[in-house]
This record gives C-alpha cells, structure tokens and sequence, in this order.
C-alpha cells in the first residue's frame, strides 16, 4: 500500500514538474521568430502604403480637377439664372483661380466682397496653358473667362498637367456652357471666318 502511494505519488511530482517546462517550450516564440514575424508583417504594410498613395495622388488629381471644373459651371449656371455677371480668373504664374461677381465697372479691380471661390492649383493637378477660341494663347499671367446671362464672352480650353506630365483639357463652349473635361490636348473648335460661311 506504501509502495503504491509512492509510486503514485512519484508519477504525480514527475507529471507536474515536467508539464510547466514543456509548456514554456512549445509556447514561447525565439527572437529569430519574432524577427520574422516583424519583417513579414512590415512588408505587408509597405505594400499596402505604396499602393494607397497611387491611389490617393489618382484621386487628387481628379478631385482638383473636378473642383475646378465645377466652379467653373457654378459661374455658367449662377450667370444663367440672374442678370450678374461673373468672372472665372486663372492665374498662371502664381498656379490658383478664382470665381467672382462682377459689380464693378472697372473689370481689372477685384474687391474682396466679389470672390466666391478661390483655390490654388498643386504639383498634381497644376495649368500648363490656356488657347482661347479666337486664337490667344498664353502660358502666364492671367487669363480671364467672364459669363453672362447670353454665355461665355470667350471660349476656349484650359489644359491642366497632373503629377506624370499628363495633359488634361477643360474644354470652355461658348455657344452651350457646357465645361467639359477630356483627357489629353483636345482639339478646340473654333469659329469659321466670314468667308468659309456659305450662307
């Protein structure tokens, strides 16, 4: 009887005193484990980070020129319903724009209480140069699109860059205030001469 508790008892020690570092060995992680745990796990979030921020710059671009086409139909649309005029200004050098309402007479003056809109360009989205319907063109300096009630004074296309060199036509109709964006350098439809009308 002696015997048999000892025995048992050895088995109960032996059981209890092996079971805790067997334990430790099949639980814990190695610094080389954990090492590469690190380094599969970073490698996943890198890849995740580069391709978000293709998407993000995509998205900046469109958003930007999205923007800008928009204002550029809120002034068609607000000139439409009323009788006031406004003036969508780009500039150029400085690479911003903005919509304001005519009240003054002297057109170069802007007042401050006139500016609706005014947003900068950036390196993703930024004007290389504006072709007016009638021929000028210019790459710097201002350019200026105001709009009546009857429509567009001047038509045109203004070609925007994005980050990769990649051109971008907003295109200006005078004759149906639609603005249109087109990839690439649209061809501009410009009005015929006297002569090439045949009737």
């Amino acid at each position: 009887m002696c015997m048999r508790r000892c025995e048992k008892a050895k088995s109960c020690s032996s059981a209890v005193s092996i079971a805790p570092s067997t334990y430790r060995h099949i639980r814990a992680f190695t610094l080389t484990e954990l090492i590469v745990v690190v380094f599969i796990v970073s490698l996943f979030v890198l890849l995740a980070v580069t391709n978000l921020s293709g998407l993000l710059t995509r998205n900046t671009f469109k958003a930007q020129a999205a923007e800008f086409v928009s204002t550029m139909q809120m002034a068609a649309s607000a000139a439409a319903q009323s009788d006031r005029k406004y003036e969508v200004i780009i500039d150029l050098t400085e690479q911003r724009y903005m919509l304001r309402q005519i009240t003054e007479p002297v057109l170069y003056q802007v007042l401050e209480e006139e500016i609706i809109v005014r947003n900068d360009f950036s390196d993703n989205c930024r004007v290389a140069y504006v072709l007016f319907d009638d021929g000028d063109y210019t790459n710097e300096g201002t350019a200026f699109f105001p709009v009546g009630h009857s429509g567009w004074q001047y038509g045109g296309k203004i070609v925007l860059l994005d980050e990769n060199e990649q051109e971008y036509s907003v295109v200006v109709n005078r004759l149906n205030r639609i603005i249109t964006l087109g990839k690439g350098d649209v061809e501009l439809l410009v009005p015929k001469r006297q002569e090439d009308v045949l009737f």
